[in-house]
């Protein structure tokens, strides 16, 4: 590391996850003359690649339209829509491609490695960084960052040393990283607090008891009167889960964390219809279906469990059937099929659940080339930024679209230099 004191980096990065690895692979790809360094604190780079998708990686999401990608993040969406122009899911899956990483687009759009296991990802971004001749230190920490005007910056690392760079890339991840929200901070930004983006809800309630694996795919979410989204709603041994679960925390991130993760949700297992086209559907079936049994009679398109479960609640005897439907009873039905409230007692540890709300504050970032809009020669990517995606491959496109552009301004201000 003396040679580095004498020497200093054009580039070093701190955090070797995949916005890092893109900054420092783009900027020694544009000017091959850079000296790059990758500094990560953990024994392993891209950890969070490894575990991502299952450990399959889900490597981005096949939404070619800037205007439509930018809908998927709950915080960000903004900013992040002309850089999307610049490097979209397309340029990503080129790039891999070119790299020699075979891809495959799923039924839901899920973009992963043909090899269906994220190693290969890892392989891809070490051999290409290692090629284009950038530097990998594991188990090495920045323990703090110092401008020095006009030459870059002093940084003290674990071990006792220190080491001198032009430029500076802060790709730390998320700002539960103690390090990441305090460099930032101390180089002259403004940090929000971090929330979990995505969890399900914890929730004890007889109507689910023993009904753990049932989806339902076209389900209503709503929570208070503006947080809501349709999809795919699961029943866990622990409460809701799925899609729709996970897209109403993610864009109620911040609101759900102040109320402690104690609240009242509303699902409409029928997706969009109302109770009282359910009720009308009832008057129908009384004409049409006078013999049979309520209970097994099952209208609404939903798993017939549940629909057993939710007439039990109601009041539906065993073999009721239709024309002996009473009024009040027909209406705690519909009350429950289209309008069933739980109460919310906490979050559930979700697999995806590293993905964070909070961080460096938007508006002090130049989106054009990520850099600091408050210190020449520092730049902001990754989730280290108060941006973040729901699941499906978003939050590494945003890594890789944030990455690629830091890394590139760097490389090409480094070429006029």
């Amino acid at each position: 590391m003396n040679q580095a004191e004498e020497s200093p980096y054009d580039l070093v990065i701190a955090g070797g996850g995949a916005a890092g690895f893109f900054a420092a692979i783009a900027c020694a790809e544009v000017y091959p003359g850079a000296r790059v360094c990758i500094l990560e604190k953990g024994r392993r780079v891209l950890s969070k690649v490894k575990i991502s998708g299952g450990g399959r990686c889900n490597v981005t999401h096949a939404c070619y339209d800037p205007k439509e990608l930018i809908e998927y993040y709950p915080r960000g969406s903004k900013q992040l829509r002309g850089p999307f122009y610049h490097w979209a899911p397309a340029d990503t899956m080129e790039w891999f491609e070119a790299h020699g990483v075979a891809l495959k687009v799923e039924s839901d759009n899920r973009v992963f490695p043909q090899s269906d296991d994220s190693q290969t990802i890892i392989d891809c971004l070490i051999n290409t960084a290692r090629r284009a001749k950038v530097e990998i230190l594991t188990n090495t920490e920045i323990l703090d960052a110092v401008g020095i005007p006009n030459r870059g910056f002093s940084l003290q690392i674990s071990g006792g040393t220190s080491i001198n760079t032009r430029n500076l890339v802060l790709s730390l991840g998320g700002i539960r990283n103690r390090i990441g929200a305090e460099l930032a901070t101390s180089l002259g930004h403004t940090v929000s607090d971090a929330a979990p983006s995505l969890f399900t809800f914890k929730i004890k309630d007889h109507r689910l008891d023993g009904l753990q694996g049932i989806a339902v795919p076209k389900a209503h979410v709503q929570v208070g009167k503006g947080l809501a989204a349709n999809g795919p709603v699961l029943i866990t041994h622990w409460g809701l889960s799925g899609p729709a679960i996970l897209r109403v925390s993610a864009w109620g991130a911040r609101e759900l964390k102040e109320k402690e993760y104690r609240f009242s949700v509303r699902i409409n297992w029928c997706g969009d219809l109302s109770t009282e086209d359910a009720l009308k559907q009832f008057q129908r079936l009384r004409k049409e279906s006078p013999r049979r049994s309520i209970l097994q009679d099952n209208q609404f398109n939903i798993p017939g469990r549940l629909w057993q479960r939710l007439a039990e609640t109601a009041g539906i005897r065993s073999e009721q059937k239709w024309p002996h439907l009473e009024k009040s009873v027909a209406e705690e039905f519909a009350r429950q099929l289209c309008q069933c409230q739980f109460r919310v007692l906490g979050k559930s540890m979700n697999k995806e659940e590293f993905v964070t709300c909070g961080g460096v504050n938007l508006d002090e970032i130049n989106f054009k080339t990520m850099e600091s809009r408050t210190t020449n020669g520092l730049y902001v990517v990754g989730e280290l930024l108060d941006i973040d995606g729901i699941t499906g491959g978003f939050n590494f496109q945003a890594a890789w679209t944030t990455g690629h552009l830091a890394g590139t301004a760097i490389g090409k201000s480094l070429e006029i230099d």
